[in-house]
């Protein structure tokens, strides 16, 4: 590998194979850039620690006092509260906080780690579903990066999460106490890790009320209003019967209800359902929306603060593991003797 600091643009130009224009472009508008060709690049300034006069300007200032926050999907309110415990914890510190959007684009996050590893950001806070493969084996040579609210089994990072599978389970318990044996689960993005998480505690959940596990009912989704929607007809149109619907967030919910109620079916006389989350529009929603809360403005700042150690040279890996709490409103009614 060449020395740092000793490559020039020209040189990772001619080992990407592109102008020294597409380098530039690249680097500092990499949505202009073809994923293809952004990955190029951004290989050749892996290979020659290639630093830019600007970047190399930031180095020797040695703190920018900004760090990114990468969220799967920024037009999910979920992350406003985390993202106001971030920012409180930050501004207290001196930081400032930039929000960014991965796009469910696994290249976004190489692209930020790339930026916080030339220094135009001090640290990186990870939201988002995918880590890239390639960079597992090579954690210890990364920049100071924190996981928020996501979850990647191997991998060595300070993490602040909840514990999804007995969040989960509960929301089953409930359910089942309320006389519901048919119960659809609306899954996250299988095989993500916090889907299949939230996947175990319905399974979990289940399995301890002796209902038999039927992958009929369950439906993976994206997180997303439209995905709950899209879950609801897709069972309609399968014929599947059920009394009750687990989604694992809110806004999958919300759509199943809105779905659900076009089709001429009300939440909660024929039909229960229970979200996760607690976003803004779980209590504004009709009805009002029986959840999992997560503490979000507290992963925020737990995340805020696993930063700040490791930018102050703290060495660390741990797990903070935080509590959940059901929250009963008017989503979930007992189930009808024929359903049970």
């Amino acid at each position: 590998m060449t020395d740092p600091g000793s490559a020039n643009i020209r040189q990772v130009a001619a080992i990407a194979g592109v102008s020294i224009a597409t380098v530039s472009r690249a680097l500092q508008h990499p949505e202009l850039v073809k994923a293809e060709t952004r990955e190029k690049v951004l290989a050749a300034v892996r290979q020659t620690n290639f630093v830019s006069n600007a970047q190399a300007r930031t180095f020797r200032q040695q703190s920018t006092k900004t760090v990114i926050v990468l969220v799967r999907d920024i037009g999910n309110p979920f992350y406003l509260e985390i993202y106001k415990g971030i920012d409180g914890v930050a501004r207290e510190a001196g930081y400032r906080v930039l929000l960014s959007d991965a796009r469910d684009d696994e290249a976004q996050v190489q692209q930020h780690i790339e930026m916080v590893r030339q220094k135009q950001a001090d640290g990186l806070i990870l939201m988002v579903g995918h880590f890239p493969a390639e960079l597992t084996e090579k954690i210890d040579q990364l920049p100071p990066l924190v996981i928020a609210s996501e979850a990647f089994p191997g991998l060595d990072l300070p993490t602040v999460k909840v514990d999804n599978a007995q969040a989960s389970r509960q929301a089953i318990a409930y359910l089942v106490d309320e006389g519901h044996r048919r119960i659809v689960h609306l899954a996250g993005p299988l095989p993500e890790q916090l889907a299949l998480e939230r996947l175990e505690g319905y399974r979990m959940g289940l399995r301890e009320a002796g209902i038999s596990y039927n992958d009929k009912l369950v439906v993976p989704g994206d997180y997303s209003i439209e995905a709950g929607r899209s879950a609801v007809r897709r069972l309609r149109e399968a014929g599947a019967e059920f009394s009750a619907i687990f989604a694992a967030s809110d806004q999958m919910a919300i759509g199943a209800i809105s779905e659900l109620r076009r089709l001429g079916q009300k939440v909660p006389e024929d039909i229960s359902v229970i979200g996760f989350d607690d976003i803004i529009l779980a209590d504004a929603v009709d009805p009002p929306l029986t959840t999992i809360r997560q503490p979000r403005r507290e992963i925020g700042r737990q995340a805020m603060s696993m930063m700040i150690a490791q930018l102050s040279g703290e060495k660390t890996t741990k797990v903070v593991e935080l509590t959940t709490e059901l929250v009963a409103r008017e989503s979930v009614r007992r189930a009808r003797a024929l359903d049970s």
